[in-house]
């Protein structure tokens, strides 16, 4: 029973021993009228001084629990009041454990967010490493039979003055030129690679396949 008390972290010791010797009379194992520990023999069982046996007797008395005079000791004097404090007790834990749970809960969402936050930090930076390395995302069309500007230079149709695109290389038989310069005509079966200014491939498909 004392390992108990001694268990019980979140009120004072003094407490701790008066909840133990009121579990005691609610029990039964402690009568009505039956006298117990003197203030020393409380001090000495518990391994508490003297002053917290005193204080632990001095709530049971407050509450009714026990009668204590000098030179008679302790007598268990309701075992009603006894289980009284202890409900009121048991209830005292219960919000505390509420209070306490809510508590941790309020420190893992913390966690969590600070988690999230360093998360989203790392994919921006990620983010603005990838983009500072590859600024560009090109785009693809393929010239047909049916492009309106087959066998002509990218000069002479004027493509960027058209599209507000740049032409940065042309995939033919298989083999690609990287920056083929304006004057590369566009011939049937090349794969033409271009980035724009607004990201959307959609004017230069226009302009070749009108």
């Amino acid at each position: 029973m004392t390992e108990k008390i001694k268990g019980r972290n979140s009120i004072p010791r003094y407490q701790q021993i008066a909840i133990e010797v009121a579990t005691r009379i609610a029990s039964g194992e402690y009568k009505v009228g039956d006298k117990i520990y003197a203030r020393s023999s409380l001090a000495s069982q518990y391994g508490v001084s003297a002053e917290t046996a005193r204080r632990a007797i001095c709530v049971l008395s407050d509450l009714g629990i026990v009668s204590s005079e000098k030179g008679s000791g302790v007598t268990i004097k309701s075992r009603e009041n006894a289980m009284n404090y202890i409900k009121q007790y048991e209830k005292r834990q219960t919000i505390d454990t509420i209070k306490e749970d809510i508590l941790m809960s309020i420190k893992r969402q913390k966690s969590e967010m600070e988690n999230l936050d360093n998360s989203l930090s790392e994919l921006i930076a990620a983010s603005e490493h990838f983009r500072s390395l590859n600024p560009f995302t090109p785009f693809q069309i393929n010239i047909t039979p049916k492009t309106k500007y087959i066998n002509k230079n990218i000069a002479e149709i004027q493509f960027w003055q058209h599209t507000g695109a740049t032409v940065i290389a042309i995939k033919r038989d298989g083999a690609l030129l990287v920056s083929p310069g304006p004057y590369l005509q566009l011939l049937d079966g090349d794969v033409l690679y271009f980035v724009t200014q607004d990201d959307s491939p959609q004017r230069v498909k226009d302009f070749l396949h009108q």
